[in-house]
């Protein structure tokens, strides 16, 4: 199976041993504590289910810069995107050794992690717009993502941590949340060794479907993880619960069994692009995947990226011998009218505009809450009920 990113094997920080984590949890119910951001304690899911191997905690603010510079940390370690837990007060725990991290996403705020706190660090104006800009290729506070890492503070904590539980994710999506070395471990156990990863924060229509098998074909793959965000995401982004059921059912009905892994990791969607694209490129590298589909606008929000920047970015800044893991890439993927299938549309240069059956987003949310089908060249039509339901609640909801 492929090795993780920057180590020979994964290296997760969720404390495995219940007495030892219980004593830990005990603990840190003594230790002065804070509670972190949503993207903290997403960073803190992660690093436990050894998504973010070889990282040990939260980087500090030189190496956060180093990476939103130059894509490495300052011992070398190649990374695309700042792993960092950031406050805008940390007078509850400066000057203490340890301290307890508290997850703002569950009621009560328990404890999720506990860290050992290296340094303390406020970074400047100037340090924070610059790590916005190297990172979202903006600093648009408009954009979701540049919102959120400016909106948390400026003062970065850093260290190690152990990790004590996945936040809401496990008990919210017990069928659907894994790890990293629970991935590895079910495909060890299907006998997978080359397996292709599809990137999702949204359900999966006919194209989408395709490209999967597309890679799977191409590729001679053993399988196919599809794997979805499960965090945070901006207004109007459709949630988690109702994608999960939407894929389930796609892959149940259409999909040949034991081809494909449906699973989801506790993140929180940075809406980053081409820098994010890498980052999904080292995660799935820890989960066992050989490959990564890299999709049109992969990881993209608005206008602020190229269509095809999350591709590019592998050629021109990603140094050769970085990643193991190889992108499969995938142009705009629709419909032909003229040949009856799904095609990738570099692959039908004699093809106009009106050959393809395209609907926006806005047209689909549109027919969905007012009840009607979707064409079936562009979405299952069991997907499309699912997505139905969940519009016209919606809209039902709006007009209450």
């Amino acid at each position: 199976m492929i090795k993780p990113h920057g180590a020979e094997e994964l290296r997760p920080l969720y404390v495995t041993d219940p007495g030892e984590r219980a004593a830990l949890a005990k603990q840190a119910e003594t230790l002065p504590s804070i509670v972190v951001s949503s993207a903290a304690a997403a960073n803190a899911v992660m690093l436990g289910g050894g998504y973010f191997t070889p990282l040990a905690g939260y980087m500090g603010l030189p190496d956060a810069l180093d990476v939103a510079e130059r894509m490495h940390t300052r011992k070398g370690l190649f990374w695309p995107v700042p792993i960092v837990n950031v406050v805008k007060d940390a007078s509850a725990v400066q000057g203490h050794k340890t301290i307890a991290l508290r997850d703002p996403n569950v009621a009560g705020n328990p404890v999720i992690a506990v860290m050992e706190l290296q340094n303390v660090e406020r970074a400047t104006t100037e340090q924070m717009q610059h790590m916005t800009q190297k990172v979202f290729r903006t600093i648009d506070p408009k954009h979701p993502g540049v919102a959120a890492f400016n909106d948390v503070g400026n003062v970065f904590l850093s260290g190690p941590i152990q990790v004590l539980n996945f936040s809401y994710f496990e008990k919210d999506f017990p069928d659907t949340f894994r790890t990293a070395y629970q991935l590895r471990g079910q495909m060890r156990q299907l006998g997978w060794s080359k397996v292709v990863a599809f990137q999702t924060r949204n359900p999966m229509h006919r194209a989408h479907e395709e490209l999967c098998r597309m890679a799977l074909k191409d590729l001679r793959a053993d399988g196919v993880l599809i794997h979805m965000l499960l965090g945070k995401l901006k207004p109007g982004d459709i949630p988690a619960d109702v994608r999960d059921r939407a894929i389930r059912k796609m892959v149940d009905v259409y999909f040949e069994k034991n081809t494909v892994l449906i699973s989801g990791y506790g993140f929180d969607m940075l809406y980053a692009g081409p820098r994010e694209a890498v980052l999904h490129a080292i995660f799935r590298q820890n989960t066992g995947c050989t490959h990564l589909i890299i999709g049109r606008d992969h990881a993209g929000v608005g206008s602020y990226y190229g269509p095809f920047d999350a591709q590019t970015i592998f050629d021109q800044e990603v140094p050769t011998g970085a990643l193991r893991i190889d992108t499969f890439r995938a142009d705009n993927t629709a419909w032909s009218k003229k040949l009856n299938r799904v095609v990738m549309m570099r692959d039908a240069p004699d093809h106009k505009p009106e050959d393809f059956v395209n609907l926006s987003g806005t047209k689909v949310r549109e027919m969905l809450a007012k009840g009607m089908e979707l064409p079936v060249e562009f979405s299952r039509p069991e997907v499309a009920h699912i997505l139905m339901q969940y519009y016209q609640a919606q809209e039902a909801a709006s007009r209450a």
